[in-house]
């Protein structure tokens, strides 16, 4: 397989990781664009990319090292209209540690290993635990939201809601279908969407999701078996995604850093 080929099967995974990390689609796939453009212009780059997936990503991490405060610290004109989500993402860039984010995602939404998280951030293996647990600490301390679930798989449901509680969190609802989910919102107010794609009518948890994002902004957290048909770069897409069968530290992780970059009121 060419390297180019190789890339492209790792890239929608990087865009997650670059979106999550930032809080935004726009500058987490800006960031990706950046990283294949230092594999032109620079050779060492490139040879990073030849080390398959965890080499992608370390040669992101450089990129993303060198240029994200000053790229944190300003806005172009289509980002400052963008979401209150991506607003309230963008405002709060400063208050964790991107050290620390970055090993908490790579360990948990990224599924890489403390080996492989040490290679791509250049640190030695035994910081990695300490990083996550400090990035942990960091965001641990948002308050309790109301959760909405949309998904059609009953046992998914469930373990999903045991987990949304023992985080301390309130379910708001429960919906399987598009319907369901309109139900539940005219007269509840979620600060946090769990939703997955295909529903049990056939209706989508996209459209779901946009006709709650059409009420007010509120961060969702898609969850899914096929990430790569969500993360093509051609269109909107979700900031944070998880892939089943998922890792319930996967959806923690996911949850945390969502709220963290949360817009300070749910939908009304």
């Amino acid at each position: 397989m060419s390297l180019s080929n190789r890339v492209a099967a790792n890239l929608p995974y990087l865009r997650r990781y670059a979106r999550a990390l930032t809080g935004s689609q726009k500058s987490g796939d800006n960031f990706v664009r950046a990283t294949l453009q230092a594999s032109l212009d620079n050779p060492s780059v490139k040879h990073m990319l030849e080390e398959g997936r965890a080499g992608l990503y370390r040669a992101f991490t450089i990129v993303w090292s060198t240029t994200h405060k000053d790229t944190g610290a300003t806005s172009s004109d289509s980002e400052t209209h963008g979401s209150a989500h991506e607003t309230a993402a963008r405002g709060r860039l400063s208050a964790i540690t991107p050290l620390n984010r970055q090993a908490l995602l790579l360990t948990t939404l990224e599924e890489f290993s403390t080996d492989q998280a040490s290679e791509i951030l250049g640190l030695p293996i035994d910081e990695i635990g300490d990083l996550v647990q400090d990035a942990i600490g960091e965001i641990d301390h948002e308050s309790a939201t109301n959760v909405l679930i949309i998904e059609d798989e009953p046992l998914i449901s469930m373990q999903l809601e045991e987990l949304v509680d023992g985080l301390g969190h309130t379910i708001c609802g429960t919906a399987a279908t598009r319907t369901q989910a309109q139900d539940i919102v005219a007269s509840a107010s979620p600060g946090l969407v769990l939703a997955d794609i295909q529903l049990a009518d056939g209706s989508s948890g996209l459209d779901a999701v946009d006709d709650i994002l059409a009420i007010g902004s509120v961060p969702v957290i898609f969850i899914t078996a096929y990430p790569e048909r969500l993360l093509t770069g051609d269109r909107p897409e979700p900031t944070y995604l998880v892939t089943k069968p998922f890792q319930e530290k996967t959806v923690r992780a996911a949850i945390s850093q969502a709220l963290f970059f949360k817009s300070s009121s749910p939908i009304s």
